[in-house]
């Protein structure tokens, strides 16, 4: 999209001010956050505030052209700062709307402003870039980013996909409000995060507007596209719901995905009974013909299902907008506090409509299984490889882990602990030790002895 456009779209103020500075009192940020999975992830000396973001993507091809535009606040006197961004070719780069300097190594994109940037202050950065997308393909094989269909493409990004479409602070540490301007052929839909800002056609192409305007890690943008059903319901408080099917499924398909999106409201409300208030301004589900991609995302907003979902599936991937999008983890080795919490929330949402199991049926028929069984190891937080990141034991003992406590410490206090997770999760992001700490405020018991059982001890526990 041309400049004009692309600020008129997304409402990005570009400001067009060089701060004088003393070269000497500025330093670079740094280029990594040191996660012990991803150590080069995320980047230092600045915290983005929003990023907006156009795209013209061209499926044959395969290749899209972008403009993001990040506003940020500066953590420290900057003399450079670095952004993530894979496989793409960079053109123009402005801070500030001033020509700024610019290297591309790997992941990393190093600018560098004509001036330094003060600790504390403003400030806009512009870049272009383009070329064709290439998924990125995570420790375990999975793929993940931009990954192109036959239509269009399916958008995902846990836990490292977002650079492979669009510069980015990948890092669940600092999170954005995001605007989209994606453009694809007439007749294809877009569907990203947050609300339907509405839609532009020009020719034979269509501009798609979203927007996000709630905070959101990196990792859950999406922007997935391609020849959709489209239309949206409306769930608990007037709460929008948008809702997308690929029209490649059969009749049979499309009526059971309708079937079981059409329970989002009510998984809505009962979950904010459960944990507090839904903290998002919009909802939704992306049901895409990928099978070849083998997984559903909790995307911010409206979760990617790669095909035809589950009730449990969907009930799990709503959770996950309470636990893992509002509650996020501060590093990737606690992946537990996402996956485990939103397993057991989908065993809390079954019992809820009377189905069987009940939780502590299916805890009790997990804890039947073998010592051999995979559900057993690694321990819970103590992964030492990204590889066992969506590891069994992730989700099942760690959901497993939350119902052994529920049964501890009583359901009041059990509630109330889940309700002060939510609510006092949600401004900061979280590890492992914040929720023992919690757990024992909340309990007034000392529960170190039953959290090294569950969570830091590999096998199968057998008193606690």
């Amino acid at each position: 999209m041309r400049p004009s456009i692309l600020r008129a779209a997304l409402g990005a103020t570009v400001l067009a001010v060089a701060l004088p500075s003393s070269a000497a009192a500025f330093t670079p940020g740094a280029a990594g956050l040191g996660d012990p999975f991803f150590p080069e992830q995320g980047n230092g000396g600045y915290d983005a505030q929003r990023y907006d973001v156009a795209i013209d993507y061209r499926a044959e091809s395969q290749t899209l052209r972008g403009t993001v535009i990040m506003t940020a606040r500066a953590t420290q006197d900057l003399s450079s700062f670095n952004l993530d961004l894979r496989d793409f070719s960079v053109g123009r780069v402005l801070v500030n709307g001033v020509p700024a300097g610019k290297v591309k190594a790997g992941q990393e994109l190093t600018i560098t402003p004509r001036s330094g940037l003060r600790s504390g202050r403003s400030f806009v950065v512009w870049i272009d870039y383009g070329g064709k997308v290439a998924p990125v393909i995570d420790p375990d094989g999975s793929s993940e980013g931009w990954i192109p269909t036959t239509d269009g493409a399916y958008v995902v990004g846990e836990p490292q996909g977002t650079p492979g479409w669009m510069p980015v602070n990948d890092t669940p540490r600092d999170k954005a409000l995001y605007a989209f301007a994606i453009t694809v052929p007439k007749g294809k839909t877009v569907i990203a995060n947050g609300r339907l800002v509405g839609k532009v056609t020009l020719g034979s192409k269509t501009t798609w507007l979203w927007k996000e305007d709630r905070p959101m890690a990196s990792y859950l943008a999406t922007a997935t596209n391609g020849n959709f059903r489209f239309w949206k319901d409306i769930g608990p408080g007037g709460l929008p719901i948008y809702n997308a099917v690929d029209t490649a499924f059969s009749p049979e398909q499309q009526a059971a995905a309708d079937a079981v999106l059409a329970k989002q409201g009510d998984m809505i409300a009962f979950f904010a009974s459960q944990f507090g208030p839904y903290p998002y301004t919009s909802g939704g589900a992306i049901v895409d013909d990928a099978a070849f991609v083998g997984y559903a995302l909790e995307s911010q907003t409206k979760a990617n299902y790669s095909a035809v979902p589950s009730e449990g599936t969907v009930a799990h991937e709503i959770a996950h907008q309470w636990f893992g999008n509002s509650v996020t983890l501060d590093q990737w080795p606690d992946i537990w506090l996402n996956e485990g919490f939103a397993t057991w929330a989908q065993w809390r949402w079954d019992e809820h409509v009377g189905g069987r199991p009940t939780a502590q049926e299916r805890f009790d028929a997990l804890y039947a299984r073998p010592e051999t069984s995979s559900i057993w190891n690694p321990p819970v937080a103590g992964l030492t490889t990204p590889v066992d990141l969506f590891a069994s034991s992730t989700y099942q003992k760690g959901a497993m882990t939350l119902q052994a406590l529920r049964a501890k410490i009583g359901e009041a206090d059990f509630t109330a602990l889940l309700r002060a997770w939510f609510a006092e999760g949600s401004a900061e992001t979280v590890t492992t030790a914040d929720f023992i700490a919690l757990a024992e405020r909340i309990s007034g018991e000392e529960l170190s002895p039953f959290f090294d059982v569950w969570l830091f001890t590999g096998g199968k526990p057998v008193s606690w």
